[in-house]
């Protein structure tokens, strides 16, 4: 599946796009953002705080207990403020 991170995620990782195979036991977009934190220090960095991030797969803005199985895309970004 392709991974896509934007705004400050993306600067802590250090890049914008890339494709993940995480293991069958990595089964929700929750355990997905525990295993990129154990990946190394940026993604623990931009993780930290795992409940502010938001998530979409495939295009459709999920929860963290949403099942990843079968999914194309996931984009990680934080919230947004503005107007």
């Amino acid at each position: 599946m392709k991974a896509l991170y934007f705004a400050w995620v993306r600067e802590r990782i250090g890049r914008a796009e890339e494709e993940l195979s995480p293991p069958p036991e990595v089964a929700t977009v929750g355990e997905l953002i525990a295993w990129l934190k154990s990946r190394d220090e940026a993604y623990a960095l931009a993780f930290e705080n795992a409940a502010v991030i938001r998530t979409a797969v495939d295009k459709a803005h999920v929860r963290h207990e949403t099942p990843i199985a079968g999914a194309r895309e996931i984009a990680f970004f934080p919230p947004m403020t503005g107007g």
